[in-house]
């Protein structure tokens, strides 16, 4: 039969196919010379496409380097850029590695007296180049780095790089996907012939603003009638009739009204008058004032002539402007 270790590395088509979707295969147009190994070819518009089976071999070396650690929080997994934060930290937490999301801290593996500083026996970083910091400390300390290297990443300090888009959301996200769901089958964690429950999209890097708009969109749905309730139906397990609900409704309406059907407009009194009477009873009525007649206050400045500009004789001494 077939080989069950060429088997277990031999990359799926599915996996291949979201390579593809995610553009991993996508390079940039500058290419480093020690990442012209890795480039499949150039195309017209001058962006390098990276070779996906070095990919793929890339990282089931990685994840067996990985896998290798005895104690999983002796693991940095590092990103610095916002795409990486989100799958370093999902990552972080199916394998039990240490995550460094975001900043780091100068000194976090070099000064002791660091708050954040950590001894791991292994480097994983997003990118060289954005993560250029941590790989430096990295080599001051002799610690093994892997790292997602695109066509232009420098690989001084690197030991394996893996040649990927790392500057995509989508492909950071599946990179550590995949490198994550590689980890756990080479641990036993679950047997290579299921896949992995969890899906790619929790390692997606999720724009707050995106999420506020969809917040906001699902609570106006909500207000709005998005949980309607059935006709006839009130919610709590009472049914009733809508139509004979609406005559009773309008049986009692009628009723409070006067006999006759009262015609307001033609029925009605003068509402000053009747207001005047009704205060009679407290005191004399106001007199109506006619705000119109009443004089200007007496101590209103007198009103400012116009004055002719044009009229006034020019200014002597003057030059001609």
């Amino acid at each position: 039969g077939e080989d069950p270790a060429r088997s277990a590395l031999q990359r799926r088509e599915e996996d291949v196919q979201k390579m593809l979707k995610c553009k991993t295969h996508l390079g940039t147009k500058n290419c480093d010379v020690l990442m012209a190994p890795y480039v499949h070819k150039r195309r017209t518009d001058g962006v390098h496409i990276v070779n996906i089976a070095k990919t793929w071999e890339k990282i089931q070396l990685a994840a067996r380097i990985i896998a290798a650690v005895e104690n999983p929080a002796d693991v940095a997994v590092v990103a610095a850029r916002p795409y990486g934060q989100r799958a370093v930290l999902k990552f972080a937490h199916y394998t039990g590695a240490h995550p460094v999301a975001g900043r780091w801290t100068p000194g976090q593996l070099t000064n002791q007296i660091c708050a954040k500083f950590v001894e791991p026996r292994l480097l994983v970083v997003t990118d060289p180049l954005t993560d250029g910091q941590a790989v430096r400390e990295a080599s001051y300390c002799n610690i093994p780095v892997i790292a997602f290297c695109d066509t232009d990443s420098p690989l001084r300090y690197v030991d394996v790089a893996i040649p990927a888009n790392n500057k995509g959301r989508n492909s950071i996200a599946l990179l550590w996907w995949l490198l994550c769901r590689e980890v756990l089958y080479l641990k036993g964690a679950m047997p290579r012939t299921e896949d992995w429950s969890v899906m790619v999209d929790l390692f997606f890097y999720r724009d707050p603003e995106e999420l506020e708009k969809h917040e906001e969109a699902a609570a106006g749905g909500g207000l709005s009638g998005g949980g309607a309730v059935p006709p006839g139906d009130d919610g709590f397990g009472a049914t009733y009739d809508s139509a004979a609900l609406a005559g009773s409704f309008m049986a009692g309406a009628d009723a409070s009204q006067p006999a006759g059907g009262a015609d307001w407009a033609a029925g009605g009194g003068d509402w000053s008058a009747g207001g005047a009477g009704a205060a009679g009873d407290a005191g004399a009525a106001a007199a109506p004032v006619d705000w119109a007649a009443v004089d200007a206050p007496t101590g209103a400045p007198p009103p400012v002539e116009a004055q002719n500009w044009d009229a006034q004789p020019p200014a002597t001494g003057g030059g001609d402007w």
